[in-house]
């Protein structure tokens, strides 16, 4: 060796291990209220401060504070609050039943039932969504039918995907559902894809892409931006920071260099970050977003700070790389508990009221369950036909593939 050092590498380590106590001390989170609201035409570049700040309406009191609030009527919220309720008993009943072998694989939404649930109201009929697997409540959110959700998990007779996708990777045309591609940031190219062509055919209908915060690692995010922001495509950017990619914290994505909103800095694109467990402040933001987009004034990016409570899915086990306790000290809260006091604050709903409704939810769910069990489960019943293996990919299918179906028997 010459008088020069040897090189090595620096490995990103977490801040805490299993056993430590758990530290956001690194999240910092201003007062509800207190983040503006710019006009929708606004110069990303004035606005560039929205990158580092957290957007917020709820207030610990339970009250809507600021210039963000307000968009939103009592009605609205009630129906806001009960999706995110039906999407987390949804949750927890098809969780039990991967538990049971009635699936074979799970995916929760607990803690961040705000994000989808709240971003879909900000939409119009025939917008579409580019989404990951936790972007359930879309669907739940605009009356997807429950049965139909529960069809594919089962990967049953009546699975809309005839048992061609894994469990919880849905797909609705008709809803602004895009096909789950389990490959992440896919999405991201393929809504500014969709969106310019939207664009193209002087349409009126908008794209929204999502992808988690580990996914801005990926080659795709920053071809996303590059063509969003140079032909000013009317879509979405949305990056659920929910603190893990899988089991990997957010500083093997470089999270803790700056926020993954300024990354859109760089491009020129608005870009905004938003308590991603607040359910008025996310629909703001996307209703912002989505105006934007409707406006031809182009893209824009939004980082929703929240937290995945569950484990990333039912092959995980987040206690052996996370302390046990680190939800509980989460400081943006409960997504579902925040609206409910807020509606109590309101004097349009109660403890009481909440607790009948949990009740009316589970027994929905459970009956769309025994209906969905009823055409069949992973290891009982009705399973969808080995004929559909050979349709649904090419218009007129090739002498090969016909030969193929032949010899199984279709």
């Amino acid at each position: 060796m010459d008088e020069f050092s040897r090189l090595s590498l620096h490995v990103p380590e977490p801040a805490v291990r299993p056993g430590d106590e758990p530290d956001f001390s690194n999240v910092r989170i201003p007062k509800a209220g207190t983040v503006p609201r710019p006009e929708i035409d606004v110069d990303p570049e004035t606005i560039r401060d929205l990158a580092f700040s957290i957007i917020r309406v709820l207030n610990r009191e339970g009250e809507a504070v600021g210039p963000w609030s307000g968009l939103l009527s009592d009605d609205e919220l009630l129906t806001g609050l009960r999706h995110m309720m039906m999407l987390r008993a949804f949750d927890a009943r098809m969780l039990m039943a991967q538990r049971q072998g009635k699936t074979s694989f799970y995916m929760q939404h607990l803690g961040e039932e705000a994000v989808s649930c709240a971003f879909r109201k900000a939409l119009r009929k025939g917008d579409m969504n580019f989404p990951t697997y936790r972007q359930a409540g879309l669907l739940i959110a605009d009356d997807y039918p429950m049965v139909e959700m529960m069809n594919q998990i089962f990967s049953n007779e009546s699975d809309p995907c005839h048992g061609r996708q894994l469990p919880v990777m849905y797909t609705s045309k008709e809803h602004g559902f895009f096909t789950i591609s389990g490959n992440l940031a896919t999405q991201f190219v393929q809504a500014v894809g969709w969106a310019m062509a939207s664009a193209i055919k002087s349409d009126t209908r908008i794209a929204a892409g999502w992808i988690g915060d580990g996914s801005t690692a990926e080659s795709d995010f920053h071809s996303a931006l590059v063509f969003a922001s140079t032909y000013k495509a009317p879509v979405i950017l949305n990056i659920v920071n929910n603190q893990w990619a899988i089991s990997t914290f957010q500083g093997i994505a470089r999270g803790g260099s700056g926020t993954f909103a300024a990354r859109g800095l760089g491009f020129g694109i608005p870009a905004l970050r938003v308590d991603g467990n607040d359910y008025l402040a996310v629909y703001a933001v996307a209703r912002w977003a989505a105006e934007r987009a409707r406006r031809n004034l182009g893209p824009t990016l939004i980082e929703y700070v929240t937290y995945r409570v569950g484990a990333h899915s039912t092959s995980d086990d987040p206690s052996a790389y996370r302390p046990k306790t680190e939800s509980e000290a989460w400081p943006l809260g409960d997504p579902v508990l925040r609206l409910k006091k807020h509606l109590i604050v309101r004097g349009v709903w109660s403890e009481e009221r909440h607790a009948q409704a949990e009740a009316e939810i589970m027994d929905v769910i459970i009956q769309a369950q025994k209906e969905a069990e009823r055409h069949g489960t992973l290891h009982a019943g009705g399973r969808p036909s080995v004929r559909d293996i050979f349709e649904g990919v090419y218009s007129v299918m090739p002498p090969h593939i016909r030969r193929q179906r032949q010899k199984a028997g279709y």
